[in-house]
């Protein structure tokens, strides 16, 4: 009897796992059709300098990793360094791609618990000095001290933020590094004409709610003031990009605001294709 319940059990752990395979296989297909109806075909996105074509994920939450990747087919690397924080437990971020590449980088969180699992999961790439991991809350008063701590250097290739809240206040806080490339969450739900920016508060967290960073006409503006402009967003309107100004020379689409460049939240579009991201085994 007990052979027999067992066997039931497997039967029925066995079903669950066919439909949860043929959702994801369904979600799969509704995403593909989707970017296809809209990204691929759509006029808005025909002009050779605009980026979003070049989205793909390999490890980012959803495209980011072909803009950065396209970003810098156009502009060129120098010192291959990135800076990165808000990255949990390292396996979805903008930067982890690019480790695979050869760059090598920063990462700052504020949760021991993904530390330990960074320096376990990335023991080899902190071991041979590729990654530097540095746990601490950020603030606008102590992020300039991170860096220096860490020998970053003056002008790395890419900054990458992702706090959830205090975002636009840690950009405008780094003046004495200068990124070539800058790539900032922006709150989507307000529309491109809305300059919208949460009150600073050095130790408030995201809540779950709409209220959080900055709208993308807020950070058009903050980058405007510290000499970048704005090139591309993610088509599922989490991410902006950013390149400083010295470094445009007409490769990528004008104008550069919000206007522009501004999408809509399409939360929707989150599914990652393949495999389980992993890297050691914690």
């Amino acid at each position: 009897m007990a052979f027999g319940f067992i066997k039931k059990l497997n039967l029925i752990k066995d079903q669950l796992s066919a439909i949860n395979q043929q959702n994801n296989d369904d979600k799969a297909l509704q995403v593909a059709q989707f970017l296809e109806d809209h990204l691929y075909n759509h006029p808005k996105y025909k002009d050779s300098k605009r980026l979003n074509k070049h989205e793909y994920q390999s490890f980012s939450q959803y495209g980011e990793d072909g803009i950065v990747q396209e970003i810098f087919n156009r502009i060129g690397t120098t010192n291959k360094y990135f800076i990165e924080f808000g990255v949990e437990n390292g396996l979805e971020c903008n930067s982890l791609n690019l480790l695979y590449k050869q760059w090598q980088g920063l990462w700052i969180e504020g949760n021991p618990q993904y530390c330990q699992e960074i320096a376990t999961r990335f023991a080899d790439m902190i071991g041979n000095q590729q990654l530097n991991i540095k746990n601490s809350f950020i603030t606008a008063e102590n992020i300039e001290s991170l860096f220096e701590g860490a020998g970053a250097p003056a002008e790395p290739d890419m900054l990458s933020i992702d706090i959830d809240y205090n975002d636009f206040y840690i950009w405008q806080a780094i003046t004495k590094f200068k990124p070539r490339v800058v790539v900032i969450e922006y709150n989507a739900t307000y529309q491109p004409e809305t300059d919208f920016v949460v009150p600073y508060n050095a130790t408030r967290v995201w809540d779950g709610t709409s209220f959080f960073g900055a709208s993308l006409a807020a950070l058009e503006r903050l980058g405007k003031q510290k000499g970048y402009s704005l090139v591309s967003c993610s088509f599922a309107g989490t991410n902006a990009f950013f390149v400083r100004n010295d470094l445009l020379n007409d490769v990528f689409e004008a104008p550069y605001t919000a206007a522009n460049h501004y999408e809509p939240a399409r939360y929707f579009l989150y599914h990652k294709n393949g495999h389980k991201r992993g890297h050691i085994p914690a």
